[in-house]
């Protein structure tokens, strides 16, 4: 079986752009926004079997992990109230499209952070994806600013209650950035990277796995620039007097393999344990071309791991499957 754990529903139908639209452009503290929209069941399946569905099924993928899009989570908008509005909205769309779908499609789901908001704020919107709607795991902003990093840090215990809740659930979290609104940083090419690549060193500088030794985080996009820069990382770890890093993290933190070229695969396959690595695509998202050099779409990823030299069969079955069992053990209620 091929498990795709990283996928968000870029297609929606564009009348929830629109309302989404609104919402920000009509936002008042205090005030609730009223307005509403209507999304059929046939346009969901139209969009479905035209976009992701059909990808998945040329490219061999069984099953995809599928939660609303990253970039719209954009958590700087207005105020807690309104991201609780927006997060349930999307939740439920995902929610709709696994029932159409249930043999393609798994929920995940986002929640409802806000900058300098607890996140307690997001526990309810949580337990109501996992225990009333069957999701198997979250994405967290790790960057609620959306640019400008104006909470805490993640390993700081001022994020204790989400991980909490999360061990409690045991479902994981794919470390997942949304939009830029610094001009600074391009949000996939730049603010994306960023993210992934600092909530490593995060992990580095605190003990978080000391205090939930089970709790587990995907990072996307193939880990940043952490697999390029391993030695850097060990390196900076030993100097903090922190264990070896395979010995410190790699129990609880995995990567993807959305990297979308053969020799970051075949890098990654080299650095990175095949324990660690789980198989993903972030089809159809930040890169939808075709590679002018392979006459394939950058976002094939599963080429990319079938070809990777220092890759066995067995290896290749852990990260195609294997490995998502493991981290999302919630999966065990929709896969035999």
């Amino acid at each position: 079986m091929i498990i795709d754990i990283h996928g968000h529903y870029t297609t929606a139908p564009p009348q929830l752009r629109d309302w989404r639209n609104k919402m920000i452009a009509d936002f008042k503290p205090g005030v609730p926004f009223k307005d509403t929209f209507t999304i059929t069941d046939d346009e969901i399946i139209e969009t479905i079997t035209n976009g992701q569905l059909k990808l998945q099924q040329d490219r061999g993928t069984d099953v995809a992990l599928f939660s609303p899009t990253a970039g719209g989570m954009a958590h700087h908008y207005g105020d807690a109230a309104m991201s609780l509005h927006w997060t349930r909205t999307v939740n439920d769309l995902i929610k709709r499209v696994c029932d159409l779908f249930p043999d393609s499609f798994i929920p995940v789901c986002q929640i409802p952070q806000s900058p300098g908001v607890s996140l307690e704020n997001c526990i309810e919107e949580l337990d109501r994806c996992v225990n009333e709607m069957g999701f198997v795991g979250l994405n967290v902003n790790p960057d609620p600013s959306d640019g400008y990093w104006t909470d805490p840090p993640m390993q700081d215990k001022w994020w204790y209650p989400l991980y909490e809740r999360m061990a409690e659930l045991e479902v994981p979290a794919m470390i997942h950035s949304s939009m830029s609104c610094n001009p600074n940083f391009h949000g996939t090419g730049a603010h994306y990277i960023n993210g992934d690549t600092t909530f490593f060193m995060q992990m580095i500088q605190g003990d978080l796995f000391k205090d939930f030794p089970t709790i587990k985080f995907v990072i996307p996009h193939g880990g940043g620039a952490v697999p390029f820069h391993w030695g850097r990382y060990r390196g900076i770890a030993q100097d903090m007097g922190k264990p070896i890093l395979e010995e410190h993290l790699m129990d609880n933190i995995f990567f993807d393999t959305c990297v979308y070229h053969q020799r970051g695969i075949d890098l990654m396959a080299d650095v990175l344990p095949a324990d660690n690595i789980l198989f993903a695509s972030e089809m159809i998202g930040a890169v939808r071309g075709i590679d002018v050099r392979t006459d394939r779409y950058y976002d094939d990823t599963k080429p990319y791991v079938d070809n990777a030299p220092g890759l066995s069969d067995e290896d290749k079955a852990k990260i195609f499957e294997g490995n998502a069992r493991r981290v999302y053990p919630r999966l065990k209620n929709y896969l035999k």
